[in-house]
């Protein structure tokens, strides 16, 4: 079995738990840690976890809303955290005791019940990885915080029955917005992020018969709508609007279970 839960998707902070089941044994991945300590317990408490529970980590890359309190989790805990070389040096190469275990595009990480391939995604991070996670039968991308889709994003996708992508603006929200013209440019630019056509560009390139489960992800409070990253979302793939989940910055989502039918 294979499921995911958004414990919150924002600017604000960002963490996913994965979980998979082979019957005999459970594994649970954290991927980002982007709130402090006891936002992060008080999130895991609402999913019916705790800290001590999660197996590993792993962070995405170094911007403060991914890496949060990871550092602090992992001493405390004893939680083996993959990262890329990239975003290791790019956090400042904080002392991991030990726990820090390097991913790299395309390289396979064994977690036992659960597998992990990481990709590389244009984003403006140092060495910025996404992550395709499976059970064996099941199959969950990742994908938020990248400017486009390259073709090398698109092949990692293929064959998913769930994704957690990103739909992070509107462009006219976004161009009428407040914010200064630099911080326009690099959200809408190539390595900022993904605009809601974009997403839904994403999804028509790789729908499939089994892909029954998105979920909206990273949405910008200020430059989008729910009912706009839905709706793009939904049409790209011939859904009813209401069947593309949304992953809010305050709750997240419920634990979505990745299945191979509909």
């Amino acid at each position: 079995m294979l499921r995911f839960r958004s414990l919150g998707s924002g600017s604000s902070g960002n963490a996913t738990v994965v979980e998979a089941s082979d019957g005999l044994r459970v594994r649970r991945l954290l991927v980002d840690c982007g709130f402090g300590i006891r936002q992060l317990a008080t999130r895991l408490g609402t999913a019916g976890l705790r800290i001590d529970e999660i197996d590993a980590i792993f962070i995405t890359h170094e911007h403060s809303d991914h890496i949060g309190c990871v550092q602090a989790v992992a001493l405390r805990h004893r939680i083996p955290v993959w990262m890329s070389a990239g975003t290791y040096a790019a956090m400042g190469s904080p002392d991991l005791d030990g726990l820090l275990h390097e991913a790299h595009d395309m390289a396979a990480i064994d977690l036992g019940a659960l597998s992990l391939r990481p990709f590389t995604v244009p984003h403006d991070a140092r060495e910025p990885l996404q992550l395709h996670c499976s059970d064996g039968a099941h199959h969950l991308g990742i994908l938020t915080d990248l400017g486009h889709a390259s073709n090398h994003v698109l092949e990692q996708l293929q064959g998913c029955h769930a994704l957690l992508l990103e739909a992070n603006h509107d462009p006219e929200l976004l161009a009428a917005s407040g914010y200064p013209a630099f911080l326009k440019r690099r959200i809408g630019g190539g390595h900022g992020h993904l605009a809601n056509h974009a997403a839904a560009g994403i999804l028509q390139a790789v729908r499939h018969a089994g892909l029954n489960r998105v979920v909206a992800a990273h949405l910008s409070a200020q430059n989008n709508e729910p009912l706009l990253a839905q709706a793009a979302l939904a049409e790209a793939l011939g859904w009813p609007v209401q069947a593309v989940d949304v992953a809010s910055a305050s709750l997240g989502t419920d634990w979505i279970t990745v299945t191979a039918t509909h």
